[in-house]
C-alpha cells in the first residue's frame, strides 16, 4: 500500500474505519451508562436519570455512590438521602453508617414496595413506618388505571410544600405506627392483598397513607410507598415532579445511595468511585501515568522509518532496516545517525537505480519517495 491508498481510501477501508470507531463509542458508551432499573445513570423510561437533572435545576450537589462510607463522609445538616427499592440487605456496618447520618440531622428517603429491603434498612435506622405487602388499586382517582392511584391527599407541610398529588404505579401503602402522613389516597382506594384485582370482602375501601416522614434523631426519615414515583416515566405524571422537588429543597446535597441496587452503577463509575476511596490504587494509577511519560519522554525521534512506513504501507521497524540492509555496504553508514561529515554517501541517483533493481516491481514515483525519505533521515 503507498501513499496515494492513504490519501485515497477505498470503500472498504471506509467501512472498516467506520466500524472500528462505532464499536469504540459504543463501547465508551456502554462504560458509561447502566440499564438498571432506578439507576440515575439509566434515560430510559425506567431508569432515575430525571431525578438527577431536578436536582441539579434545583442547585444541589449531586453524590453518586456504591458504597455506604459516603454517609461518613457527608454532611448530614443540609443532605438529603434516596434509597429506591434495594434489592439486597444492609449488613450492620451498613446499616449503622446510615443510622448515625440520620441521627445527626441527615433526612433519609426510603422508596419501596414489596421487598424485605426497605423494611430492615427502616428498623436498622431507628424509623417506625412500615410498607405493606398489598398491590394498592384505586378505581375512582387514578391515572388510566386502578393501579395507578392519584393520591391527592396532601398534608400541610414543608416536604410536600406545592403539591397538589401523587400518581404512583403498581404501589403498596405506608404503616405509618406512628410517623406523620404526608400523602393519603382518595377514600376509594383499596389494597389488592391476594393479587386478584377484585375487590373482596376481606379488603377494605379508604383513604391508605403513601408517603410518611418521623424524626429519629437530629433528623428525619420519610418513607414512599412507591419508589417508580422517581423514575423518568412517572416524574411527569401529575405532581410527581413537584413531589421531587419538595423533598430535595431546602437541602444543599443530594446523596444517591445504590450501594443496594445491583447493576446501577456502570463500570465506569464503579471504576472512579473504586480509585477514589482506594489510597492504594491512587498511589498505583499515579505510579502507572508517571511511569507512562516516562516511556514517552525517552521515545525516539521521528525518522526515515516512519516515512517508509507511510509510503510503503509496512511496520515501521522492520521497513527502514529491510531498506539499509539492501544497500552496499559502503552506503549503510550514511544513514546512521552520527556527525562524521566525512562518512561515503550514496547519491540520489545512486539510490534510485539501486532500488529499482532491488524492487522491479516498484514503481519510479514509490522509488523516489523512498529515495526522498532516506534523504531527509540523513540532513
Amino acid at each position: 500500500m503507498d501513499a496515494s491508498d492513504w490519501s485515497s481510501p477505498s470503500v472498504p477501508q471506509v467501512v472498516l474505519a467506520g466500524l472500528v470507531v462505532a464499536i469504540a463509542g459504543l463501547v465508551v458508551f456502554s462504560a458509561g451508562t447502566s440499564g438498571a432499573t432506578f439507576s440515575t445513570f439509566n434515560t430510559e423510561w425506567d431508569g432515575a436519570s430525571s431525578l438527577r437533572s431536578v436536582a441539579d435545576d434545583a442547585g444541589l450537589d449531586v453524590t453518586v455512590t456504591g458504597d455506604t462510607a459516603a454517609y461518613s463522609s457527608a454532611t448530614p445538616p443540609g443532605t438529603v438521602a434516596f434509597v429506591l427499592s434495594p434489592d439486597s440487605a444492609y449488613r450492620s456496618g451498613e446499616a449503622g453508617r446510615v443510622a448515625e447520618f440520620v441521627r445527626t440531622g441527615g433526612t433519609l428517603v426510603v422508596a419501596g414496595d414489596f421487598g424485605p429491603h426497605a423494611d430492615d434498612l427502616l428498623g436498622s435506622v431507628g424509623a417506625s413506618a412500615r410498607l405493606d405487602t398489598g398491590r394498592l388499586r384505586d378505581g375512582y382517582s387514578n391515572y388510566r388505571s386502578p393501579v395507578m392511584p392519584v393520591a391527592t391527599g396532601v398534608a400541610n407541610h414543608s416536604l410536600v410544600a406545592g403539591v397538589e398529588s401523587v400518581t404512583l404505579n403498581h404501589a403498596t401503602a405506608v404503616t405509618p405506627n406512628g410517623a406523620t402522613t404526608l400523602v393519603n389516597t382518595s377514600d376509594y382506594a383499596y389494597l389488592d392483598t391476594n393479587g386478584n384485582a377484585t375487590l373482596d370482602r376481606s379488603e377494605s375501601v379508604r383513604s391508605y397513607p403513601v408517603a410518611t416522614v418521623e424524626s429519629v434523631g437530629a433528623g428525619r426519615v420519610v418513607v414512599v410507598s412507591d419508589p417508580s414515583v422517581f423514575i423518568n416515566a412517572m416524574l411527569d405524571r401529575p405532581g410527581n415532579r413537584q413531589f421531587a422537588r419538595s423533598l430535595l429543597a431546602d437541602h444543599r446535597t443530594l446523596l444517591l445511595d445504590y450501594s443496594h441496587v445491583e447493576s446501577a452503577l456502570p463500570p465506569a463509575v464503579l471504576g472512579v468511585l473504586l480509585v477514589r476511596q482506594s489510597a492504594v490504587l491512587q498511589l498505583g494509577l499515579g505510579a502507572l501515568v508517571v511511569g507512562a511519560l516516562a516511556v514517552w519522554s525517552r521515545r525516539p525521534a521521528v525518522g526515515a522509518e516512519s516515512v517508509l512506513a507511510i509510503t510503503s504501507g509496512r511496520p515501521v521497524a522492520r521497513v527502514g532496516r529491510r531498506i539499509r540492509q539492501t544497500l552496499p555496504e559502503r552506503w549503510r553508514s550514511a544513514f546512521a545517525r552520527s556527525d562524521d561529515e566525512d562518512r561515503p554517501r550514496a547519491s540520489p541517483a545512486e539510490l534510485v537505480a539501486h532500488l529499482e533493481r532491488r524492487y522491479p516491481d516498484w514503481d519510479r514515483e514509490r522509488v523516489e519517495r523512498v529515495v526522498s525519505a532516506l534523504e531527509r533521515r540523513d540532513e
